[in-house]
């Protein structure tokens, strides 16, 4: 079975206005409410390519209730763990070229809830897939990661892992089978300037340095730039298609639930690396999730190169 775990879950406000000025009253043209959550996103990505999958994590309170709905309205499993408290409302504005991102903290987890999750993941074997993304809620500390990367290595289950806290770093000697950074999470893990991971030479090379702590496979995301993918046996680089910018929010999460969703379908890398580009730019094209119907035009504008066999990586 496939997991997918989101621990500080939220219902997204996308709204868009003709502007957008402080002390006046602002009304909007347009408006939807999301159930989101980076893994919760990739529940929603990988159902629209026809993998099930069932949610976990923590939810509160009567917006607790509307994420629940909407994954189960749409077919897709969940389990998640009851805590005190409201799940939080986020709020991203789109006024012209600008763009607004207003997020809030959510509840406090208490210890016996964690408890709870881990128990549950704990329960979690071989052949069952665990994707963990996103930041952590309040009280949560960054060793549940670590703690749920052990027990990945115990039970044997696959775990991948999109977060941006450092205590990934701890996380890659149990092996994780996928980590996906941006370039800038990427240069955060290595302790370097962003702009120092700006070329694909660069971006390799930081990467290759996980790839030797022990995950098994990198998926970066580069924004208008694309994307790369490293195992130790491949690299490949995608670009990104053209495309109006309208919501950035959930683009990676797009990528990788595309990507593996992709792979376990049987398409080779290289066709999954380009299915995984398109559909992160749908995403980035669109307010809110893609509906990936676009994807068939935006794949014919995306090149990819191996550069193993290209020559211009060692």
């Amino acid at each position: 079975m496939i997991y997918t775990c989101t621990m500080n879950p939220a219902i997204d406000l996308f709204s868009e206005f003709n502007t957008f000025k402080p002390y006046i009253v602002n009304r909007s043209h347009y408006e939807e409410y999301q159930a989101n959550g980076k893994a919760i996103n990739i529940s929603f990505v990988l159902k629209k390519i026809g993998i099930d999958s069932t949610a976990t994590g923590f939810i509160g309170g009567f917006t607790g209730d509307f994420i629940e709905e909407s994954l189960e309205e749409r077919g897709i499993g969940t389990s998640f763990i009851r805590v005190n408290g409201i799940t939080r409302i986020n709020t991203f504005i789109r006024s012209g070229n600008l763009e607004y991102k207003a997020v809030n903290k959510g509840p406090v987890i208490s210890s016996a809830d964690q408890k709870k999750l881990l128990d549950l993941i704990g329960s979690l074997k071989q052949n069952d897939l665990l994707f963990v993304s996103g930041s952590l809620p309040r009280h949560v500390d960054d060793s549940i990661l670590v703690n749920i990367s052990r027990l990945s290595r115990k039970n044997g289950f696959s775990l991948f892992l999109d977060v941006s806290s450092k205590a990934l770093l701890d996380c890659l000697p149990y092996e994780p089978e996928m980590i996906k950074p941006s370039d800038e999470e990427l240069a955060g893990f290595l302790g370097v300037p962003a702009e120092s991971l700006t070329s694909a030479d660069q971006v390799v090379s930081g990467a290759r340095q996980l790839l030797k702590r022990g995950v098994k496979h990198i998926l970066v995301s580069r924004g208008e730039k694309g994307a790369l993918y490293l195992d130790h046996d491949h690299i490949f680089m995608t670009n990104a298609p053209r495309g109006k910018v309208v919501n950035t929010a959930c683009a990676g999460d797009t990528m990788l639930a595309a990507f593996a969703g992709s792979r376990l379908k049987g398409a080779s890398i290289g066709d999954s690396l380009i299915f995984a580009t398109a559909a992160a730019s749908s995403t980035a094209f669109t307010a809110g999730l893609s509906n990936l119907q676009d994807i068939p035009e935006l794949q014919k504008q995306i090149r990819i190169q191996n550069l193993l066999e290209s020559g211009e990586r060692s």
